[in-house]
């Protein structure tokens, strides 16, 4: 058991390490090439964060234990906006885009709705069995490509979102690193995955118990960094953006990609986590657009629009405790 903690944990870290290098190298070698930052913010940066949740997915879709898979990306996405941003928003109050309140928390939103109608096979239509299908696979796909043009829409009309910062190595240091990238990658997420179906067998739990929780949090690693630095930074706009598209990557390509690989079960009980997950983004945008706490319990004090305050942020760290505390009884 020990062990076996020991691998989860240094996969985990593994995992984190190797994107960080794969994004460094390809971001070098794209600018090497003359490839624009925006170009490189909308490919190489965009999916070299996913990366820990992909491989995770992919390695468990592969290796069977497929459970793992949705559970790494449910849990990743309640922990995104729960924890990781309660955080931030505990640190400093967060200004929100007009456009992430009304078209990517929103596009967040359906992401989930159509994953929760998706995985419910045995209640909507009376099949014997419920899971994601490689033809649901390519539909979550298909609407990842769509997402992706909206944001390359979006940063054409907006020069000043484009990635700036970018250092440019020498071309075989470059190679370098994303070859050590890949191979921290796929390391990483064989001992991930290899860790945590030991864990799930030991204590006599589900794997998909395990990938909502430890997993998930420990794949949700870079975005809490990115948000906590972002915070600290004053640039705490970024949190935001960087939590909701990882939400949507996490869904459309990420569940998107392993199930076309394999077909993944669902168990009946993660309905519930799928709800968390729908319950979270309203929360989300009910925070952001109205000031859910202030106004509908604090409805004395006057608040500006967009902002997620201190308040909204302990809220957020409430549920997702009373959350795993959920999962532990359930367990």
């Amino acid at each position: 058991m020990i062990l076996a903690f020991v691998f989860l944990i240094v996969g985990l870290g593994v995992l984190v390490k190797g994107a960080d290098f794969l994004v460094d190298g390809a971001a070098s070698l794209a600018k090497r090439v003359g490839v624009s930052d925006l170009t490189i913010g909308l490919t190489v940066v965009a999916f070299g964060t996913s990366m820990p949740e992909l491989v995770v997915n992919v390695t468990s879709s592969l290796s069977g234990a497929t459970e793992i898979a949705i559970g790494n990306v449910v849990g990743s996405n309640i922990a995104n906006i729960l924890l990781i941003l309660g955080v931030s928003s505990c640190i400093t109050s967060i200004a929100v885009q007009t456009s992430t309140v009304w078209k990517e928390i929103p596009f967040a939103l359906l992401a989930s709705v159509v994953l929760l109608f998706m995985a419910n096979d045995t209640l909507l239509d009376g099949y014997g069995v419920a899971e994601l299908s490689r033809s649901e696979g390519c539909t979550l796909i298909a609407f990842f490509f769509i997402f992706l043009w909206y944001i390359a829409a979006m940063r054409k009309a907006d020069p000043a979102s484009e990635d700036e910062g970018i250092r440019v190595r020498g071309f075989w240091s470059s190679c370098g690193f994303v070859l050590a990238g890949l191979a921290l990658l796929v390391g990483g997420g064989k001992l991930t995955v290899d860790g945590a179906v030991t864990i799930a067998a030991a204590l006599g739990i589900s794997q998909a118990l395990v990938g909502l929780t430890i997993v998930a949090v420990g794949t949700s690693l870079p975005e809490l960094a990115t948000s906590v630095v972002a915070a600290r930074k004053g640039r705490a706009d970024i949190a935001v953006g960087n939590i909701v598209g990882s939400n949507i990557f996490n869904i459309f390509w990420i569940l998107g990609v392993s199930s076309v690989i394999a077909p993944l079960p669902f168990r009946p009980e993660m309905n519930v986590d799928l709800l968390v997950t729908v319950a979270a983004t309203l929360l989300l945008f009910f925070a952001v657009h109205t000031g859910f706490v202030h106004r509908r319990l604090l409805f004395w004090k006057q608040r500006q629009n967009h902002v997620i305050e201190r308040l909204d942020g302990i809220m957020m760290l409430a549920a997702y405790a009373a959350y795993v505390a959920y999962l532990a009884w359930r367990g």
